[in-house]
């Protein structure tokens, strides 16, 4: 690939069947001739949180994938996989690929449901930590939440499942849905902890949730729909026992962006990783 040449940049939501609902990726199926410069370029023209770029085919449904936001690489994206992943299918079919992420190998399968193709990413090992008093006073400042605007019943933690997440649920729908904070004050604190979003989660019922994911570090405001956030939230959800060892959790997101999708959250007795599937559609 020439310098001058651009790549065939594909764009696809993640999450929903509705090109108008879910969280929009850009996809580059041959990003082999892009330098980092060209995808962070790319990324930052598309405007999307994330962008995908598969840099090399290493065998049979195997490649290297990288993802930009608009700012910067991040070392794994859930919706920019299942984009890739679906962009994939529709060119070779539906099957079981294999990417190799900075955060190491994840999985996916591509299956056919009666019209429309769904992708299901199998998440890096997870782990969940503790939040210093100090971090999570900061994280509700630059929110303008109150100490009593988190629900007691879920506790706020760090969750990774291939990127950093802090966990923090809100008490009401009313508080989830009332979002206006301070970009750069949550951006500082993210940068501090290496955090790539807050999932922000309320929930319903005791396998439904709703949640949000504030990206300041990405250059946008919100995620309309974080696969790696579900997953890193799945992870959380089993460590402190709030569902069965295996159990399937839905997360609705993207609602009050006027964005609409929905994550599908499995968890397996006996395997740590976490699965994370939904639909997606190309956008024209």
């Amino acid at each position: 690939m020439t310098p001058d040449h651009r790549p065939e940049v594909l764009r696809y939501t993640a999450f929903s069947g509705d090109p108008a609902g879910g969280n929009p990726a850009g996809v580059v199926l041959d990003a082999s001739g892009l330098d980092e410069e060209r995808m962070l370029a790319i990324a930052a023209e598309l405007g999307y949180s994330e962008s995908a770029f598969l840099t090399e085919r290493t065998g049979e449904g195997a490649y290297t994938i990288r993802y930009f936001s608009p700012k910067a690489e991040v070392p794994f994206c859930g919706h920019a996989t299942v984009a890739t992943a679906l962009a994939l299918a529709e060119r070779d079919g539906p099957g079981a690929l294999e990417f190799a992420t900075p955060a190491g190998p994840v999985p996916v399968s591509v299956v056919r449901e009666g019209g429309e193709l769904r992708a299901t990413l199998t998440s890096v090992a997870p782990h969940v930590e503790e939040t210093a008093e100090a971090d999570l006073a900061e994280a509700l400042a630059a929110l303008d939440w109150a100490a009593a605007d988190l629900d007691p019943a879920l506790p706020p933690r760090i969750a990774y499942a291939g990127a950093r997440h802090l966990v923090l649920a809100a008490a009401t729908r009313e508080r989830l849905a009332d979002l206006d904070y301070d970009f750069a004050r949550l951006e500082a604190l993210m940068r501090r902890l290496d955090l790539t979003t807050l999932q922000l989660v309320w929930r319903e019922r005791p396998e439904v949730f709703h949640v949000r994911d504030p990206f300041p570090v990405g250059g946008v405001v919100e995620d309309p729909a974080t696969g790696a956030a579900a997953a890193a939230f799945g992870a959380y959800a089993r460590e402190l026992g709030l569902v069965p060892e295996t159990a399937v959790l839905t997360l609705h997101q993207g609602a009050d962006m006027g964005r609409p999708g929905t994550l599908t959250v499995e968890l397996r007795a006996g395997d740590a990783r976490i699965r994370v599937s939904g639909t997606g559609t190309r956008i024209d």
